[in-house]
């Protein structure tokens, strides 16, 4: 018996709420094991950041250009694509037994999840089309989408707890069976007859900018930040961010169309998307490291721990939004973003006292929470109210490459600032030890690894080692708390300049 039009919808709907976990879960539960790779695969601190950055970069480079792709092909045959593609690299994720092949695997992974991702949102805006409709099921995705980045850190613990680190991955390829099982019944194909011609020049310098920014923070301690190889590569990533430039002032249909810009509240509101990235989400990454190594916290403690971080993520959005609404935009995002960085002090001032533990970390965990999830629904609507309708998808994709690109960014800027705070603590510690076996040593204790050698261990007691972790930890918790109040400054000058440097809509 054929299904009815509202059963295939329902169908349909499920099918893209079990992808939006899915790829939600692959952000949030993958750090919680960060700090056992170290010991299980012999990865060291930079290849695990690779182990988050390969995945994001990934995402950045493919969302440019799934949508056109979609559009062109066909959505549902992208999206069947993509979570096959998603299932099988999660597969290979899981099997892993050298960090090498784990990091091209997660880059492999980032292009499928980032695929799947715009899938699912012109998927959506085709098959519910009707207002309540469309906004009830706009709602349960971000109500799914929003759990799986909100549960990911107790989930992955769980599973390490119960099993193992692989089937952080594994459980992705059978939610991908059951994904594409639900696809093939409710979802409807769709294509736009009208589509534009792909910004291949434009996807493709963006990406190498980003990559090579990347790869010269994370690489530059060992390469020498001076040296002719990091030179060469930062000369490069500016030539290809150039090239970016003349690509979208020369294409005529560019992905990034420069003119929104000159509206106040777009610009206002993409530096709440930069601050939301620049901050919150990229320091989720390191904080499993402190909850495990700084306040000796299993990975089930510390998931469950981190949800107070994640927790009013979901619940606080409605609130952002109502005030919003009273209040505008641009009184509402700069103040998230300052809460968020009131968040970030709190949790510095809590990591500092003598008997720190999550109870001293909850205050600014929850605040900070409180802050993104009041900043987040204002930006999204924000970007894409204020823009003409035509132009909402191309508002919405600078959206979201900016929190892709600023989160790319700030995995590598977090960890070097990490490591080298470590290091400076250390050194004091070892004045007569070889500096580039200290910087080694200070890296080794950034990822987690608070076991040292025998003949480093007489001169550096265990106090001293924890003593620079929580050091190198208050200094991050300081640059997070800093960046974002100086991005909500901004984005208040922007938001309301008296000279009316920018223009409105």
């Amino acid at each position: 018996m054929p299904l009815s039009h509202r059963s295939k919808n329902n169908v349909a709907l499920a099918a893209i709420c079990l992808a939006s976990l899915m790829f939600g879960l692959e952000i949030s539960s993958v750090p919680v094991i960060l700090p056992g790779l170290e010991a299980v695969l012999q990865a060291d601190f930079k290849q695990m950041q690779w182990i988050m950055n390969a995945y994001t970069i990934a995402c950045t480079t493919i969302m440019m250009a799934t949508g056109t792709l979609a559009d062109r092909f066909g959505r549902r045959r992208v999206f069947i694509i993509s979570i096959l593609a998603f299932g099988i690299t999660s597969l290979i994720c899981g099997v892993a037994q050298d960090v090498t092949v784990l990091i091209v695997s997660r880059f492999l992974q980032g292009l499928a999840g980032g695929a799947m991702l715009i899938a699912q949102v012109a998927i959506l805006s085709h098959q519910f089309q009707e207002g309540r409709e469309r906004s009830k099921a706009f709602g349960a995705w971000g109500i799914v989408f929003g759990m799986g980045l909100g549960f990911g850190p107790i989930i992955g613990g769980l599973i390490v707890a119960v099993s193992s680190w692989q089937w952080v991955f594994l459980i992705h390829v059978l939610i991908a069976i059951v994904t594409l099982f639900l696809v093939f019944i409710g979802v409807k194909e769709s294509r736009d007859p009208y589509v534009r011609k792909l910004d291949t020049l434009g996807i493709v310098t963006l990406s190498l900018a980003v990559f090579g920014l990347a790869f010269y923070i994370t690489q530059g301690p060992d390469l020498g930040f001076d040296s002719v190889q990091a030179i060469v590569i930062l000369a490069a990533t500016v030539v290809s961010f150039a090239l970016f430039l003349y690509a979208e002032k020369t294409h005529v249909h560019p992905m990034f169309d420069f003119s929104v810009f000159k509206i106040r509240n777009f610009s206002g509101a993409l530096l709440g998307s930069i601050g939301m990235n620049f901050s919150f989400w990229p320091f989720m990454i390191y904080l499993p490291i402190y909850f495990q190594s700084g306040l000796g916290y299993d990975p089930v403690m510390a998931g469950l721990a981190l949800l107070a971080y994640t927790l009013p993520t979901l619940v606080f959005p409605p609130v952002g939004e109502r005030l919003a609404l009273r209040y505008r935009p641009g009184i509402v995002i700069p103040c998230g973003l300052f809460t968020i960085g009131l968040g970030f002090m709190l949790m510095k001032f809590g990591s500092s006292l003598e008997q720190a533990s999550w109870l001293t970390m909850l205050p600014g965990c929850l605040i900070a929470g409180i802050g993104l999830g009041i900043t987040n629904t204002p930006v999204t609507n924000t970007t894409t109210g204020s823009v003409d309708s035509s132009r909402a998808g191309m508002a919405s994709g600078i959206d979201m490459s900016a929190r892709m690109i600023s989160l790319a960014i700030n995995i590598a800027l977090m960890g070097l600032i990490l490591s080298q705070a470590v290091y400076t603590q250390l050194k004091r510690q070892l004045p007569d030890v070889d500096s580039a076996q200290v910087h080694s040593l200070a890296e080794s204790i950034a990822a987690g690894n608070t076991v040292i050698s025998p003949a480093l261990s007489s001169v550096l007691p265990a106090a001293a080692i924890h003593d620079a972790l929580t050091h190198g930890f208050g200094i991050l918790m300081l640059y997070g708390g800093m960046g974002v109040w100086l991005l909500a400054a901004i984005s208040i000058f922007i938001f309301a300049s008296p000279k009316r440097l920018l223009v409105t809509n």
